[in-house]
Formats: C-alpha cells, structure tokens, sequence
C-alpha cells in the first residue's frame, strides 16, 4: 500500500480518536474564567471607574478587583496548560475558509488580552504602589491612576477584551442556533 494510501485511512482513525468535548477540568476553567473575568470588566468599568480615588470605598473595591485579578492570573495559566496538554475536539467549521482560519486566532487572541489585561494590573499596581495602600493600608490613593502609563494600557484592553468576549459568545451561539451544529454541547458538562 502506497503512502498516501495509509494516510487517507489513517485520517478518519485520527478523527475518530478526537475527543467529542474538552476536557473536564478545562470546561470548568472556561467557565468559571467567564464569570470572573466578567466580574472584573463590570467591577473596573461600572464600580470603580466613577468612583473618586478619595472615597473610602475604592479602596475596597480595589481590593476585590486586584484580588479577582490575580485569581484570573493564575487560572489563566492553568487553563493554558490544560489546553496544552489535553486533546480537544477538531476545530468547528462555519463553512468559511476566512472565518475558520480566524476563529484560532480568536481564541488565542482572548488568551493574549487576559494576560496583558494582568500584566498592566500588575504593573500599575507596583508603579502606583498599591498592595501596601490597598492591603497594608500605608498612605492613601493617588489623586489619579491615569497618571500611570499601565493604566492606560488596562483601560484600552478592557475594551478590546470585552469586544473579544462579546464575538465569541456571538460566534458560539452562530454555531449553536444558525448552524445547529451544537457547538456549545464540546464546551458543557455532559458525559464524556
């Protein structure tokens, strides 16, 4: 049997051998990063944003939101090396070439903005000098956070990331309620 003979056969095993759904503990991480990311981008737009650096509650606020934030960090990263070295279903297909070579850009895409969106938190953070202010409770808020070049970069990433969030949840329920292709199913709780 000639090469290319083996390699068309051995294509459908390869399919066959893909898993229907990711992988439990990457499924859970998903959607739990959800909330809590979602928690952080209503907290720092809605909650914080308005509030004046001199009222005492910003500083509880912050808290929550730094605290959020490094819990993402580190979920982050475990979900990635999850996603690593787990296998996961074949890609899903919207029936155009465009669009199906961007969706894995997508994802990586969510993936790089979440971490930016930590690193500038964390690099703010140190520059503005708040874990002793917010979790020490040394000193006071400084009048504004603007005047730091990371907050510039947490701010513009919020909302790069919430446009990235809301395509995905747009791409995933295209699948689900137009292509009917039950996309959502890979990324649920079911059996395995």
């Amino acid at each position: 049997m000639s090469g290319a003979a083996q390699s068309a056969q051995a294509a459908p095993a390869l399919q066959q051998a893909r898993p229907q759904r990711y992988h439990l503990l990457l499924v859970l991480l998903h959607w739990l990063l959800a909330l809590l990311i979602c928690m952080a981008l209503f907290m720092g737009s809605q909650s914080m944003a308005p509030m004046a650096n001199s009222d005492p509650a910003k500083l509880e606020a912050l808290r929550a939101h730094m605290m959020v934030g490094g819990g993402i960090l580190v979920l982050m990263v475990l979900r990635l090396l999850i996603r690593l070295l787990t296998r996961h279903p074949a890609p899903a297909s919207t029936g155009n070439a465009t669009l199906d070579r961007l969706a894995p850009l997508m994802h990586w895409a969510l993936y790089g903005l979440v971490f930016v969106m930590a690193g500038s938190g964390i690099a703010l953070s140190v520059m503005a000098g708040l874990p002793d202010i917010v979790f020490g409770g040394v000193g006071a808020l400084p009048e504004s956070l603007r005047i730091y070049p990371p907050r510039l970069v947490h701010g513009l990433v919020s909302k790069l990331l919430m446009l990235a969030i809301l395509g995905h949840v747009a791409a995933a329920l295209y699948h689900q309620f137009f292509k009917g292709d039950h996309l959502l199913r890979r990324m649920g709780l079911g059996k395995r």
